[in-house]
């Protein structure tokens, strides 16, 4: 019976191994096959003036999607000034001060606010900005993008500043370090790293949002680095171009749509390679 026993499970074993490593291998091949395909697609697209040159009417060759790139920047670097913030200091709260009856209840909202469809967030933004301001704006793409970054960076935040060993707290606080210092000199930058990659994931994962933005930002076809205009970005071009039923166009949005997946690639791989070099030291 023993040997029996230990056959099954060495059997058992070998096969979550081999399931293991092919649903990682599945998932590799997915990512390559999206990136390979869409490289395919757009490469006869990108070129220098692409990224440096406007759109052309229908029917005119070349152009670009100099606005879009730009308009995507700007409405994300919105989001970010108004999400890093609110999310870590909301961190700081759940993790360090969070020992009443309110903390379970932002947490839960959190949680909540994460499990949102990106298309209620546009609706939200569209109703608290664009209507009082009676016009489409980056502002408004912001704060749409900056409701779905929000509950990222709270729980991440909190559960890394969880993750610092109370001792060093103790240690602090032993010296007569304020508590406040304590939480922002010597915790925060404890985690901070961490803190760091889940702020760069949450760009990322922002940075291909479309829905939000059609109610909000909706679109230029010129060059706008105004807050309170309407301002292009890649993933509405992309909606509309490749929606188009002209070929020049669906041509673009497929090199936009390239373009996109391999800044979205670069954020994460910066991220990882950023964490890896901060724990090295």
């Amino acid at each position: 019976m023993s040997s029996l026993s230990y056959l099954k499970r060495r059997a058992v074993n070998s096969l979550m191994l081999v399931l293991s490593y092919g649903s990682a291998m599945f998932g590799v091949a997915v990512l390559l096959l999206i990136l390979l395909y869409t490289m395919a697609r757009g490469a006869s697209a990108i070129n220098w003036d692409f990224f440096v040159r406007l759109p052309r009417p229908t029917g005119e060759s070349g152009g670009g999607i100099a606005n879009a790139i730009v308009g995507s920047f700007v409405v994300v670097g919105v989001a970010s000034a108004i999400a890093i913030p609110i999310g870590i200091m909301a961190g700081i709260y759940l993790a360090e001060f969070g020992k009443n009856r309110l903390a379970p209840v932002v947490r839960y909202f959190a949680d909540v606010l994460n499990g949102i469809p990106s298309i209620v967030a546009g609706i939200v933004a569209y109703t608290m900005v664009v209507l009082p301001m009676h016009e489409f704006s980056a502002f408004s793409g912001g704060v749409a993008l900056s409701l779905l970054m929000l509950p990222i960076i709270t729980r991440t935040s909190e559960e890394l500043l969880k993750t610092v060993p109370d001792t060093i707290r103790e240690a602090a606080l032993a010296l007569g370090i304020p508590r406040w210092k304590v939480t922002i000199f010597i915790v925060l930058r404890t985690a901070l790293t961490g803190i760091i990659t889940g702020i760069m994931l949450a760009v990322a994962r922002v940075g291909g949002e479309t829905a939000p933005l059609l109610f909000t930002a909706f679109n230029n076809s010129f060059m706008s680095l105004r807050l309170d205009q309407p301002i292009s970005t890649m993933t509405v071009l992309i909606y509309n171009y490749a929606s188009s039923p002209y070929r020049d166009w669906n041509e673009i949005a497929w090199g936009t749509a390239f373009v996109l997946i391999a800044i979205v690639l670069v954020v994460n791989i910066v991220s990882k390679l950023f964490t890896k070099a901060k724990y090295a030291l």
